[in-house]
């Protein structure tokens, strides 16, 4: 396999990607001011966005208006338009028809990670977000760092608190910009200390890195390069059952907790193993778990094919991979990790030994 091989994609994956980029061009854009604990001041830029877009000549309103707690805001909020919200069960939601129906070019949404009460279109509403996207209205919101689904276990672990409500990391990465909300922490009211706003700020400037990353790879397939780079390391560790697989997953781990990445560990599955080879890779696929990898059992024939494919889809920087220390290969029998590194061009791999299968 030459090493454009592994930047080529086949039918299905052009025809995805065409589809993703004709979405992409008729649907609105969408920017996220994020705050990384409350009281930052995210609702407040991003009323000020609107009204620096307002005062440019855009046609914006006021989608969703909280107003607990906005009360210095209401003079600057009186300069929108506002949508009256739809009241379901005693409860004020996003009226998406009025909104589709009133057209605005840009429609300001607060508390996008308020959940609707049975009987809405949608079960949240970041939800409606994306159905006004949808219609090619931009969209600007404000959320709290507490309210991303997938860091509220670290949140809580640092804060002792968890939000009932929350929105998917991945209605972040769809967004076109995040801007973090940041203030010196001698100006923020509330009860949490210094150095747990430090811990939350770090966890919003990273998860703020993979937005960036997620738009690097839109502009690169829309643009024809394929290529692993990214904002941050993306480790693959490759496990068999004659793998030094502790010694492999713990190398790692420590690289992705140095970098802040994010690990993935496969398995290629080539037939039946014996029992005690089976009973070896599922601990060591558990214990991989444990270490807080993204664990996946592949199948193919050619196994590097299946390992450089799925590096490819994942954006993999760096390849962990076991290399069997055999002295003769032969013109039939080519040693597969020479194969592996003539095509894995732009990946960083490291090769630890294992036993040898004879």
């Amino acid at each position: 396999m030459a090493g454009n091989d592994f930047a080529r994609c086949g039918p299905d994956e052009l025809l995805r990607q065409i589809q993703q980029q004709e979405e992409r061009a008729v649907r609105g854009r969408l920017k996220v001011f994020l705050g990384y604990a409350p009281h930052t001041g995210k609702s407040r830029r991003m009323f000020e966005e609107g009204l620096r877009r307002l005062q440019r000549g855009q046609d914006v309103v006021a989608g969703a208006i909280q107003r607990k707690g906005s009360d210095d805001l209401m003079g600057m909020i009186s300069e929108f338009e506002a949508i009256p919200p739809l009241v379901v069960h005693g409860v004020e939601t996003v009226d998406v028809d009025a909104i589709l129906q009133r057209r605005p070019q840009v429609c300001l949404i607060d508390a996008v990670a308020s959940s609707n009460p049975a009987g809405s279109r949608l079960p949240h509403r970041w939800q409606d977000v994306e159905e006004i996207r949808r219609a090619g209205i931009h969209v600007v919101v404000a959320v709290n760092l507490q309210h991303v689904r997938e860091q509220q276990d670290a949140v809580e672990r640092i804060t002792g608190r968890r939000a009932s409500s929350s929105v998917p990391a991945s209605f972040l990465q769809s967004a076109d910009e995040v801007v973090i909300v940041d203030v010196p922490s001698d100006q923020m009211a509330g009860t949490l200390q210094p150095a747990q706003l430090s811990e939350l700020r770090e966890l919003a400037l990273l998860l703020a890195a993979q937005v960036v990353e997620e738009q690097l790879q839109r502009y690169m397939q829309a643009h024809g390069i394929q290529q692993s780079w990214g904002t941050q390391e993306r480790i693959l560790v490759c496990i068999t059952p004659r793998s030094s697989a502790r010694v492999m997953l713990e190398s790692a781990a420590h690289a992705t907790e140095r970098f802040h990445g994010h690990m993935f560990v496969i398995h290629v599955k080539q037939g039946e193993l014996p029992r005690e080879a089976e009973e070896t890779l599922r601990g060591n696929l558990e214990y991989a778990r444990k270490r807080g990898a993204e664990v996946q059992e592949l199948e193919g024939a050619d196994a590097i094919a299946a390992i450089l494919q799925f590096a490819r889809e994942q954006r993999i920087t760096q390849l962990f991979i076991g290399h069997t220390q055999r002295k003769r290969w032969t013109i039939w029998a080519p040693n597969p990790v020479d194969r592996l590194i003539r095509a894995a061009e732009g990946l960083d791999l490291r090769l630890f030994p294992q036993a040898s299968a004879g």
